[in-house]
């Protein structure tokens, strides 16, 4: 049977006033009281109820998380899969749980609001979603504390991977090896796309480099059958690139894929880079030229940041906060081949 706080404070000595206060970190109970509370809890094994502790300061402890993936890959997304892991473990680190926010709860149809108010979440994180889709346009404008994952909105805070910084390293480091004829197979159009491809087309310019029309193409992320027909479109080019990045990690073994078809080798004959820094790819060899995102510092910030608006709503900024990337040179860019 559970532990009572009246139970509770008769075994400290102390009123249920001073125990709660001990409990809930009040300033005017001394450290050896909240201690000595603590101790005693621990002891019997007392654990507070959610339900009152919600009810006295107007919270669930319940998080929301939109996340939506085009790609079927669900919670084994490379990329996504871990910043959800990680922000989970953060937010029930800070005493949070985590909601799925979808259209449908039992025979239900609702929207993704409706759903959070259903719920009754504290705030929401968004994650993957088409930010024109007019619903999550209400959910974002609606009256819950929001944060974003990869994706800048009007007035609500973002955590973002730094694409800018990542896609420009990544350049710079093949522009390093001789290469001139460089392609980049960009993945759907969005906010991240975007930037790579600014900060991609940027570099070259930079370096004073065209990048002719053809050798910037579209594919989908997170699909390798897809940078598959993309690449071999650009193989079959009258003067192909000499190196090509792909849209992702997981898209690249489609793109190597198709070059092991041509009969080219890797990096002696044409050179790949991806992006993501998947820990198992980098298992494979020749070890994939890439971008390392860190999932784990994208999730964990985003979790922080969402309870600190619920929290802490008067003194939290809406900001965007960037997460930076690391270069992995690998061993998929080699120099340029002596042979056109």
């Amino acid at each position: 049977m559970a532990v009572t706080i009246k139970e509770l404070s008769a075994a400290c000595g102390l009123s249920i006033s001073t125990v709660s206060k001990a409990l809930n970190d009040y300033p005017d109970v001394s450290a050896e009281t909240r201690e000595l509370v603590r101790a005693t809890a621990a002891k019997l094994g007392y654990r507070p109820s959610a339900i009152a502790r919600g009810l006295k300061i107007g919270r669930t402890f319940n998080l929301g998380v939109l996340y939506s993936d085009d790609s079927a890959s669900g919670f084994m997304h490379n990329y996504f899969a871990p910043v959800l892991e990680a922000f989970k473990n953060e937010a029930e680190r800070r005493g949070y749980d985590i909601t799925f926010i979808t259209h449908r709860t039992g025979h239900n149809n609702m929207t993704y609001l409706q759903h959070c108010l259903y719920r009754n979440v504290d705030g929401v994180c968004i994650v993957n979603c088409h930010f024109n889709d007019p619903e999550v346009n209400e959910l974002l404008c609606g009256p819950l504390p929001v944060v974003t994952i990869d994706h800048m909105f009007h007035n609500r805070s973002c955590v973002e991977s730094e694409n800018r910084q990542g896609m420009t390293q990544l350049t710079q480091h093949i522009l390093s090896k001789g290469h001139t004829r460089i392609a980049y197979i960009c993945g759907e159009d969005n906010a991240v796309t975007n930037i790579r491809r600014t900060s991609f087309l940027r570099t070259m310019q930079e370096a004073g480099l065209r990048v002719p029309q053809e050798y910037l193409t579209y594919s989908h992320y997170h699909h390798p059958a897809a940078a598959r027909e993309a690449t071999e479109r650009l193989l079959a080019l009258p003067e192909p690139p000499t190196c090509i990045i792909m849209a992702d990690d997981y898209a690249a073994l489609g793109g190597l894929e198709a070059i092991r078809a041509a009969g080219l080798r890797v990096p002696e004959d044409i050179s790949v880079a991806g992006y993501d820094g998947v820990a198992i790819l980098q298992m494979c060899r020749p070890q994939l030229t890439t971008v390392r995102q860190d999932t784990l510092r994208i999730g964990q910030a985003a979790a922080r940041k969402l309870v600190h608006l619920i929290e802490q709503p008067h003194t939290t900024f809406q900001e965007i906060i960037s997460i930076p990337c690391r270069l992995i040179p690998g061993e998929t860019v080699g120099p340029v081949p002596d042979h056109p």
